[in-house]
């Protein structure tokens, strides 16, 4: 599977002269946890919300402080057409929870560790479903003297 398949789009951006402020107030309207911090559409570093909070708020700059200062710079990526594989690998490596996804150079949506989660629980609920039907027909069969055992209800 490719990492476009699970990345979120658009990327949430904020220009490199936005502020810790402008930054928070755009991940609250887009319900993010980061932003892409960028300079003519490519892309220069990363401002979580936990950035704000311990380079913006503890070290006492303020909301005006500019991201350029908080961001995380040079970013780890993954590519758009990338093999999730690259991606787990990424995740692993480097001990991040956001890939940001580039194609052709500029960023077009974000991977979150939280995605692959979502998507491995997906996976397991497939494959789970099926044996869930199947284990309760077989539990809801009647028994030799015409009974029928339904699970949780045993006799006493």
């Amino acid at each position: 599977m490719r990492v476009s398949a699970l990345m979120t789009t658009p990327p949430v951006t904020v220009g490199m002269r936005a502020t810790a402020q402008e930054a928070a107030r755009r991940m609250e309207e887009q319900a993010v946890g980061c932003v892409l911090v960028t300079e003519e559409g490519t892309l220069r570093g990363i401002v979580t919300d936990r950035d704000i909070a311990v380079r913006a708020v503890a070290r006492a700059a303020g909301g005006e402080a500019p991201v350029a200062g908080l961001m995380s710079a040079p970013v780890i990526t993954v590519g758009a057409s990338d093999d999730l594989e690259r991606a787990y690998h990424l995740f692993r490596r480097h001990d991040i929870r956001r890939l940001p996804v580039l194609d052709g150079g500029r960023p077009v949506g974000i991977l979150a560790i939280d995605d692959l989660f979502c998507d491995a629980l997906q996976r397991l609920a497939d494959l789970l479903t099926p044996l869930s039907w199947s284990a309760l027909r077989e539990q809801a069969r009647p028994a030799a003297d015409g009974r029928v055992h339904r699970p949780g209800h045993g006799s006493r």
